[in-house]
């Protein structure tokens, strides 16, 4: 076993087990957390496969940004963990026949003639001046152009509705009335008396 290939099974090995305890952590914090390593081990193997560019984003784009606001949303939408955990085993059933069915096809996929070491070769080795950030910018914005714009809009309604759910009504808080405040009225904020001026004696 060479030395890449070694890393490669730790990297894999990693991304396995964290994304497992992404799906089987009751606290949605650590579930987080997990995915965080998740990610990281997922641009490990980029870098093996030469994919920079791919790695640095996932990185920087995901972890640095698309993880903090999925920190954010779940501490600001404060999830009851018990309610959540009513009725769990009345899911039960259907959770792992859709398990079952993900075995059974990552199964079939992996023993089918596609897939194997023998069938996909490894990847290119390029020179030094190769620049992957440029190829993959001509094939996203060329081949994949409406997939990549059908993704961006995709993820302007998840943040939009990010947002809306942390904006639910608490009985304790005090929100502005905008329609109010343009409205208000002169005679509604100032009242003007008359006094008589006082003297000292």
């Amino acid at each position: 076993m060479t030395f890449e290939l070694f890393i490669f099974y730790v990297f894999a090995t990693v991304t396995v087990a964290s994304a497992v305890v992404v799906i089987s952590s009751r606290n949605p914090v650590y579930s987080a957390l997990a995915l965080v390593l998740t990610f990281f081990s997922c641009s490990g193997i980029w870098m093996l496969a030469e994919a920079e560019f791919l790695a640095i984003v996932l990185v920087l784009v995901y972890v640095g940004a698309v993880m903090v606001l999925f920190l954010f949303v779940v501490m600001m939408l404060d999830i009851n963990i018990a309610v959540l955990s009513q009725g769990f085993m009345s899911y039960l059933p259907v959770g792992v026949g859709v398990a079952l069915a993900v075995v059974a096809e990552m199964a079939l996929l992996v023993g089918s003639k596609y897939f194997g070491a023998d069938i996909i070769p490894p990847p290119e080795r390029h020179v030094a001046e190769y620049n992957n950030t440029a190829e993959l910018g001509n094939v996203l914005y060329t081949v994949h152009m409406y997939a990549f714009e059908i993704a961006s809009v995709i993820l302007l309604v998840a943040i939009i509705a990010a947002i809306v759910l942390t904006l639910r009504k608490r009985p304790l808080t005090r929100y502005q009335s905008p329609e109010k405040q343009v409205a208000v009225r002169r005679e509604d904020r100032i009242r003007v008396i008359n006094m008589k001026a006082e003297t000292e004696e």
